[in-house]
């Protein structure tokens, strides 16, 4: 298989991912893609929250098909750091990581973003960490679901990535530059 110059970043709600991507791309004058951001905008252009989303994609495939069709298409790309949850099952010659974090930080987390991110708090909709932990449950079930009955894959399987980084260990700054580092490797070793 030859390798892509392309980093497919999974892992738990609110471990980071995006973030994560974002610094990663720029520092390795990379493009980013948040396959997060394009489903919250199909589900806002719907007139749903996140939750609500992945709850109307459990019965509407058309829903996880736009998004999937927009990854494997991706496949093609070349410099570009893709965090997503299912990238790393439509692009297997990418570099894998995988960004770990219990749902108890994971929710104080999410819940500060919502402060600084207009597109999370419109599609998110709680108001406090205990309503993040529930939509955060429901979110994850969903999404579970999904990937199950329609790929048969399990995200949350540790064994089919190249990198994990528990992100409560490490800052985003230390996740980065793991993962900068560890790419740089990998890349180098065809």
């Amino acid at each position: 298989m030859n390798k892509k110059e392309i980093i497919t970043i999974c892992g738990s709600l609110g471990s980071g991912k995006s973030s994560t991507a974002k610094k990663v791309a720029q520092i390795l004058g990379f493009k980013h893609f948040s396959s997060g951001d394009f489903f919250r905008q199909v589900g806002l252009e719907l007139g749903l929250s996140v939750t609500e989303t992945n709850k109307r994609a459990e019965t509407d495939p058309k829903i996880d098909e736009m998004t999937d069709q927009k990854l494997r298409d991706m496949r093609d790309a070349d410099r570009v750091v893709i965090d997503s949850r299912t990238a790393y099952h439509w692009i297997p010659e990418s570099f894998k990581v995988y960004l770990d974090l219990s749902p108890d930080i994971a929710k104080e987390r999410i819940l500060s973003s919502m402060k600084n991110d207009a597109l999370r708090k419109q599609s998110e909709q709680a108001e406090n960490s205990e309503e993040v932990l529930k939509k955060m449950t429901e979110r994850f079930e969903s999404e579970q679901k999904r990937y199950w009955e329609l790929y048969k894959i399990d995200n949350t399987d540790k064994n089919q990535f190249d990198l994990v980084i528990d992100t409560n260990k490490n800052n985003l700054e230390q996740v980065v530059n793991i993962i900068v580092e560890e790419y740089k490797k990998w890349a180098e070793n065809n």
